[in-house]
């Protein structure tokens, strides 16, 4: 099996699951209880929102854990701020699906058609009662950069508040990106830690309400038991992932350039590559003459990659990303995603490209 689904999910690191075992097996207290086992569960939830939020130069008390970048998403485009939310085209389900349940409704920012949103256009899509702007940090699908400096500058000019969501932004300075936004979202699966951990950082004098009622965890804002190894696992993978950052885009940034290569020169203008201002570790490629069966030929042929977003992989419905981008139906139904991670081999992307040839000619 060659797996090139890194945007769908990664492997767990070794360092990760090394932090994380001892409170699946000996600490597995609960960090609510008062008697020894759960305080030594609470320190060691402490020191990971430390650890977390020393990589991303806030305060401790800004950072929120949840059970993943869906949670963080949802809870943050509900409940952050008042009034309307204009909300980007290229977002998430998670985002876009979530603007539907907020109680000040919401306005589409359109998108072009390499899949940048716009300074211009989210300025254009503000109305009076605008209270959040949410702008994804890098697309999920296509892997564009948005321009959030920009646009925090917009924001800021107009007292509202920026939310983005940075779940396929480890390979940028997460750091930087967080001070541009009130708000962000992180997921622990995409960057070598377990699935179901993640974070939502909200900046101190931003308000936000719960969404999950329960018991006082999380400053009495996100009820429910804290998923203790999780989140001591989330916090080793972030922290390794913004360190050693540069390495690993260096590395996958070779091999996605070495992929596409390969690919075009292989169909000519019978391929094209989708979005512009790129992180490395997407490739989302369009072919013209695809069989409607493409994916389950690749399957079939040992290797793993998505039509799209992991979490829309099933549906038969055109990739909601690729419609904003200007795509007509048939063409937003037929492109594919390969991603790339830190494990993945030379020899896995040649072999990949000769599997694509054979499954497509």
């Amino acid at each position: 099996m060659i797996y090139l689904d890194y945007a769908a999910t990664t492997p767990v690191d070794g360092d990760v699951l090394e932090a994380m075992l001892p409170y699946l097996k000996s600490n597995f207290g609960n960090p609510d209880s008062t008697h020894a086992a759960g305080r030594a569960a609470a320190h060691a939830v402490a020191k990971a929102r430390a650890k977390v939020a020393e990589v991303l130069d806030v305060n401790p008390l800004e950072v929120y854990f949840t059970s993943g970048g869906t949670e963080a998403d949802n809870w943050a485009v509900r409940c952050l701020a008042k009034g309307r939310a204009a909300v980007s085209s290229v977002e998430h389900a998670a985002v876009l699906e979530g603007a539907k349940l907020r109680e000040g409704g919401f306005d589409l920012i359109p998108a072009t058609a390499g899949g940048t949103v716009t300074p211009e256009a989210v300025r254009t899509a503000l109305t009076p009662d605008t209270g959040l702007v949410c702008v994804m940090a890098a697309n999920n699908e296509t892997g564009t950069i948005q321009p959030l400096k920009e646009i925090s500058e917009i924001c800021k000019e107009k007292g509202i508040v920026l939310f983005s969501d940075c779940v396929q932004a480890a390979l940028l300075d997460l750091k930087e990106i967080t001070k541009l936004c009130g708000a962000v979202a992180l997921s622990g699966h995409k960057i070598n830690a377990p699935k179901g951990t993640g974070a939502l950082v909200v900046k101190k004098g931003v308000k936000i309400s719960p969404m999950i009622a329960g018991g006082e965890q999380e400053r009495a804002l996100r009820g429910g038991t804290l998923n203790v190894a999780g989140i001591v696992g989330f916090a080793v993978a972030l922290e390794k992932a913004q360190r050693e950052r540069q390495r690993y885009a260096a590395h996958i940034t070779a091999l996605r350039d070495l992929f596409e290569e390969k690919v075009k020169a292989a169909f000519g203008k019978g391929v094209s590559v989708d979005g512009e201002n790129r992180i490395p570790s997407i490739s989302h490629l369009t072919f013209q003459n695809a069989p409607d069966s493409l994916l389950a030929k690749l399957d079939l042929a040992g290797l793993c990659v998505s039509g799209g977003a992991a979490c829309s992989s099933h549906s038969a419905l055109p990739s909601h990303v690729m419609l904003a981008m200007g795509k007509s139906e048939r063409e937003a139904k037929h492109g594919v995603r390969f991603s790339f991670g830190k494990e993945t081999t030379e020899e896995e992307v040649l072999k990949a490209v000769d599997i694509l040839i054979e499954c497509i000619k």
